[in-house]
């Protein structure tokens, strides 16, 4: 019977990855900086089953669409979107010895896409989870996982994302946070008990492309911040010493600097349920985002102040920006906006 349990499994396997949240700390993962997401109850399902032949499948269940392909269309730039996605993801297993040839994947989910959610970040650690059970391979360990999947989003979808996303959704766990030290990865859980207070993402309408946005443009002022100071990365800058920098790379430095702070002073805020606090947090992040980092946007700006208007206590941008979503956080009887998505702390990706 063990046998036959044992075949069965490897046959097929499912994995369940959840969404991210980040509920401060936004555009520091790539400066060593800190941050504090954690996993939504939303989330992406990939089902991955053994099957004849050598080609890999791919049905792509929420859009309707379909993909299949052989070791011989492994290349990046050859598709783009979701399909860059999964071939990406196979080409790098691959790349580890992982024997993925006759394959049939499904790939469906409650994620709304485009929202800051790192919909693309859920569907990647589903796949690798489903994709390394199908062959035995066991659980990955969550730092490497993440570190393959950072590497198809540079070489496969041209976003030269951190690790946030990735760590979130492998490692967050139910009813916590998850705050996360890039300059050394270390993570530490942080009960996140808003009480009668709710976290809501309203989207601002606006599409948002990592890729083709901004975001690239931002790491790289980063980047060449840390290098006219002479640090590894600006978690290491000494913040009397951003004033001497030129513009616009002040601002990107100082938005690091106070946005790793609001980070702290966001769990000591969780810590003594003092909700104002963390409401003030989000209000600070999001002036920050807006005008030392500038990845707002107009319709960004006009669903912030929509929310407000509405009974938020403190909202920011979420996300990447460039458009997307804006967090909000509202105090207890204060009535939603109907397009308000309630979020709420759920488990980390498993594999049933």
């Amino acid at each position: 019977m063990r046998r036959r349990r044992e075949d069965s499994a490897r046959r097929r396997a499912v994995a369940c990855a959840p969404g991210r949240v980040n509920l401060i700390g936004e555009h520091t993962d790539p400066s060593g900086g800190l941050a504090l997401p954690f996993a939504t109850t939303l989330g992406v399902t990939v089902t991955a089953r053994r099957i004849a032949g050598d080609a890999v499948h791919v049905h792509a269940a929420d859009l309707g669409e379909r993909d299949a392909f052989g070791a011989d269309d492994l290349a990046p730039g050859a598709v783009g979107g979701w399909r860059a996605l999964v071939r990406g993801v196979v080409a790098e297993l691959a790349r580890n010895g992982v024997d993925l040839r006759g394959v049939a994947l499904t790939i469906e989910g409650d994620l709304p896409r485009g929202a800051g959610l790192a919909s693309s970040a859920a569907v990647g650690v589903g796949l690798v989870l489903a994709l390394s059970a199908l062959r035995g391979g066991g659980d990955p360990d969550p730092l490497a996982a993440a570190r393959l999947l950072q590497r198809v989003e540079h070489r496969w979808l041209g976003a030269q994302t951190g690790l946030l996303d990735q760590l979130a959704s492998l490692c967050a766990r139910q009813g916590e946070a998850l705050r996360i030290d890039f300059d050394d990865l270390t993570l530490r859980p942080v009960p996140l008990d808003l009480g009668a207070w709710t976290l809501a993402l309203v989207d601002s309408g606006a599409p948002r492309e990592l890729a083709g946005s901004g975001y690239n443009t931002r790491r790289r002022e980063c980047e060449e911040a840390a290098a006219m100071l002479g640090v590894p990365s600006l978690r290491h800058a000494p913040p009397a010493a951003i004033a001497r920098l030129p513009e616009p790379h002040a601002r990107r430095a100082r938005h690091v600097l106070t946005e790793c702070a609001r980070v702290d002073a966001a769990v000591a805020a969780l810590a003594a349920r003092d909700m104002p606090a963390l409401a003030a947090l989000l209000d600070a992040s999001h002036l920050s985002l807006r005008d030392d980092l500038e990845v707002s946007v107009p319709a960004v700006e006009a669903t912030r102040h929509r929310i407000l208007a509405a009974g938020a206590a403190g909202a920011r941008i979420h996300g990447g920006g460039f458009g997307g979503a804006v967090l909000a956080l509202f105090p207890p009887r204060c009535p939603l906006p109907e397009d308000a998505l309630p979020v709420t702390p759920g488990p980390g990706a498993r594999v049933s």
